[in-house]
């Protein structure tokens, strides 16, 4: 019954005023924000910096206000505009309200701030043609201006009384340390391919060692100008970490509730891993299943370049099996590169292609530094997650929709509750499809699921400064007061990361509140949608027409999604 789930729109486009008001938004967002067009695969604008001072940031949001005062007035032609007039006025008004509430212009973190996104667009810049390497030389001039420009923000806010928590900034200043030390000088190995042309040796030199030198100079600002003033505590409060949650989520949770369920979540999930430990190892408890795992060589790769290549084959292999069995995966998108990331934070992410498919999806994962060992069981979900059915085919699929989805839909809107809460869905589905029927496999996926459900439970609680629940259900610290110290132990007992990470994983919780529930909180929302859409289908549910239909929406926040799947 996948007719249920048609999202039709044939009307020519020259009546859609939505459509005219969000392609134009496109265009003047690019000029305004050059580094996010070259993230999301606008072309055009990769020589350019984006300006990060104040008279920046508040000509986006004059942007902002003047792209919402027409969308108030525009009327929408069907269903199909009508969804994108109320996700644009849901994500542009909340990205208003962050901008007056002084956040973006005051908080420095480790994993979203500037500070990533001027060395960050580099990985993602073509390297293929004169022309490409013209681009990165002039970028590479005009870093030191657009940290300059950052810097001023920055010091504004701090004369104003706002800083962000001490921990962000000196983690921040590590970074810059990182990247620009001799021995990983990420913008001297950024230069030292093999095919730059030698007419441009000598402006690319001479832009890589300023750029070099802007970041370390903008290393020792936060370190000797911004953190003496930051204050040691990392807790937003309640009123902002509210504010940051509906962004996040584009959907408004009772918090307390949240919280209280992320607890049953973990209790439900660690009796599912138990009963999964004693399928591997009968008899044995999690951690020495978990133990035998990592001990089974069979189970290991060594070295990162074998570690990519062993992403790839998997990635390329989910594709195979599910382009016209679950999922219509339309030629574009059967395309991903596994890369391995030039920095070594642990992170691990998704860069969607460029707008014409000239750029492919990546997956990327930023090693940690030493780590060059590692084990495949717990990394399987992760391909599945960060590629198909999860990231890549949502996000790929969605530039692809040009037919159903305006040019904002497809390349500006990201919501993480709905993109991640769909990627932890899509593990989920690999699971219920059979695809994790390995007993390892499956304690990977689980394991990653405490993550995230670890994650609802720190996050509110260490903003919001509760008290664990005297009676909860995994018998940790009972009746005391969350503090960071209390969230690292609690992240070493239950989320069972590596050492390595979970300092990096504990800054960006502190630092970047709101976000890191939205996967789990997500999941929730999504798994949430399937059953309303189930229940009113009258016995007759089609789970691929169910999904077709709810991906052709594009990103969104997720009370926008539950209204327009509501109406399919």
């Amino acid at each position: 019954m996948a007719t249920v789930f048609a999202v039709t729109g044939d009307i020519d486009s020259s009546n859609r005023r939505v459509d005219a008001i969000a392609d134009r938004y496109v265009e003047e967002f690019a000029r305004l924000h050059p580094v996010m067009a070259t993230m999301v695969g606008v072309a055009g604008h990769d020589a350019e910096m984006t300006d990060y001072s104040p008279l920046g940031f508040e000509a986006r949001a004059e942007l902002l206000r003047s792209t919402l005062a027409d969308l108030e007035a525009a009327e929408a032609m069907d269903e199909r505009e009508r969804v994108a007039k109320e996700s644009m006025l849901e994500r542009l008004g909340l990205e208003l309200e962050m901008h007056d509430a002084g956040i973006p212009l005051d908080r420095i973190n480790v994993i979203d701030s500037p500070l990533q996104e001027t060395r960050q667009v580099f990985d993602l810049m073509p390297t293929d043609t004169e022309q490409d390497w013209r681009n990165i030389a002039s970028r590479l001039a005009l870093v030191p201006a657009t940290l300059g420009g950052y810097r001023e923000t920055l010091t504004r806010a701090r004369d104003n009384g706002r800083v962000s928590a001490a921990r962000q900034v000196r983690a921040c200043a590590e970074q810059c340390i990182s990247w620009t030390r001799d021995d990983s000088d990420f913008f001297a190995g950024l230069i030292s391919n093999a095919d730059v042309p030698a007419a441009l040796e000598k402006a690319l030199t001479a832009g890589a060692l300023a750029a070099r030198e802007a970041v370390a100079d903008f290393g020792t600002f936060l370190d000797h100008e911004l953190a003496p003033h930051a204050p040691s505590g990392d807790a937003v409060g309640r009123e902002n970490y509210a504010l940051a949650s509906r962004y996040f989520l584009g959907a408004t949770v009772d918090l307390d509730e949240t919280y209280a369920w992320g607890w049953q979540e973990l209790n439900r999930i660690q009796s599912d891993m138990q009963a999964t430990a004693d399928r591997i190892l009968p008899g044995a408890s999690v951690d020495e299943a978990i133990e035998a795992l990592d001990a089974d060589a069979a189970r290991r790769v060594d070295g990162k370049e074998s570690f990519r290549q062993w992403m790839q084959r998997l990635a390329d292999q989910a594709i195979a099996d599910l382009t016209d069995t679950h999922f219509d995966i339309p030629e574009p998108i059967r395309t991903i590169e596994c890369c391995i990331a030039p920095t070594t934070d642990g992170g691990i992410y998704y860069t969607g292609p460029s707008e014409d498919f000239g750029r492919p999806g990546r997956m990327w994962w930023a090693v940690p530094e030493g780590v060059d060992s590692f084990s495949t069981w717990r990394e399987v979900t992760t391909v599945f997650h960060e590629g198909v059915p999860g990231h890549h085919l949502q996000i790929a699929q969605t530039v692809y929709r040009s037919e159903l989805l305006n040019r904002w839909q497809r390349l500006l809107c990201w919501v993480s509750g709905h993109g991640e809460g769909w990627a932890l869905y899509a593990e989920r589905l690999m699971d219920d499809l059979g695809y994790l029927s390995d007993p390892g496999d499956r304690m990977g996926m689980l394991a990653g699921q405490a993550v995230r459900a670890v994650r609802v439970i720190v996050d509110i609680g260490m903003h919001l400064e509760l008290e664990i629940p005297a009676d909860n259900p995994v018998g940790f610290r009972p009746g005391e007061q969350w503090t960071p110290g209390l969230g690292l132990e609690f992240m070493q007992a239950f989320s069972r990361m590596d050492d390595a990470s979970l300092p990096f994983e504990l800054n960006r919780y502190l630092g970047w509140p709101g976000q890191a529930p939205s996967y789990k909180v997500g999941e929730r929302i999504w798994l949430a949608a399937r059953a309303a859409a189930s229940e009113r289908s009258a016995g007759e549910f089609d789970l691929e027409g169910f999904h077709r239909a709810a991906l052709d929406l594009g990103s969104l926040g997720l009370d926008p999604l539950r209204n327009a799947l509501a109406r399919l």
